[in-house]
């Protein structure tokens, strides 16, 4: 344990240093010798800490004081310090311990914890938000109790699978062929016909926000594509492909969908809930455009959404 002895003159002399405190502080032991235990201490220390110092050599402190020290070459430490008085026979006090307990690791652990505990409580309202967005949307469309049970189900599902592949990465984001994979996989219609569907564009990587919006737009348009679209035949065909268009206020994703060779297609009289969940979803969580074109011989989709950053793998 980090420990010295000083007298009581003035400025509290120290007078023994054990090598662990030479080796916590930094000092050589002819650097502490005979010189003012406070001054060798307020040399590292914020001013505010110091009169704490002194009132702990007065035995004024309730509790003992934690310093913040740093070192001549830059490194620094937090510490506990201990005073107790050293009494001669009379119990006069002739001299001063001081010992220190280094906490530096159970402050970067608490520091750690904190970061955890607040990154989760961003993950966890991110979600929340989604989920909230995804039972809403449900709810102001007319449709039967059985439907929108489905609808927000399906949904929910979609999300949990995104949450699946942001946590793979730690929460740090996903890359959009990755999120692409994860989102058509359940629906199982390209096994053993890879033809059916291509995908052409760089492994952006997206933030955690971006990706569970993301998430549930594909979802949309296959689960459309499924039913009605280029997947609910033998023949159709998907592409998707996407680039990053430079912008003054920030990068945009801009990614198309583009479905061939299915039922032929017919503009509908209304949009349904999956439509208006795209369009709508994409705008209100991420400012994006969605632009959506039945075409007789399939169905188009272009969204433009902001991405910060985007990093290509």
């Amino acid at each position: 344990m980090p420990m010295v002895f000083t007298g009581e003159e003035p400025g509290h002399p120290v007078i023994f240093a054990n090598d662990a405190f030479l080796a916590l502080t930094g000092y050589a032991r002819d650097e502490v010798l005979a010189k003012s235990f406070q001054s060798l201490l307020a040399v590292g220390v914020d001013a505010e800490t110091m009169p704490i110092v002194e009132a702990a050599f007065r035995g004024e402190c309730e509790t003992d004081p934690e310093i913040h020290y740093k070192r001549n070459d830059g490194s620094e430490f937090w510490a506990s310090m201990f005073v107790s008085p050293v009494c001669d026979d009379t119990g006069a006090i002739v001299q001063q311990f001081v010992s220190l307990v280094d906490l530096t690791d159970h402050r970067r652990e608490n520091a750690r914890c904190k970061m955890l505990i607040d990154e989760l409580n961003h993950r966890v309202k991110n979600t929340l938000s989604t989920v909230q967005s995804i039972v809403t949307q449900a709810l102001r469309r007319p449709a039967e109790p059985a439907a929108v049970r489905e609808a927000i189900e399906s949904r929910i599902l979609a999300l949990s699978r995104s949450h699946d592949l942001l946590t793979i990465g730690n929460w740090d984001g996903s890359g959009l062929h990755d999120l692409v994979d994860t989102a058509l996989h359940p629906f199982e219609v390209i096994a053993g016909r890879p033809e059916r569907f291509t995908v052409v564009g760089e492994n952006v990587r997206l933030s955690p926000k971006t990706t569970l919006s993301l998430a549930i737009a594909i979802h949309e348009l296959a689960t459309n594509a499924v039913k009605y679209g280029a997947f609910s035949n033998d023949a159709g065909t998907i592409a998707i492909d996407w680039t990053v268009v430079p912008d003054t206020a920030g990068d945009r994703l801009v990614l198309r969908w583009q479905e061939r060779d299915g039922p032929a297609v017919t503009p509908p009289s209304r949009k349904g809930f999956g439509s208006w969940v795209i369009e709508r979803g994409l705008a209100h969580e991420l400012g994006g455009k969605v632009t959506l074109d039945y075409h007789s011989h399939g169905v188009a989709c272009t969204i433009d959404i902001p991405t910060s950053n985007p990093v290509k793998q």
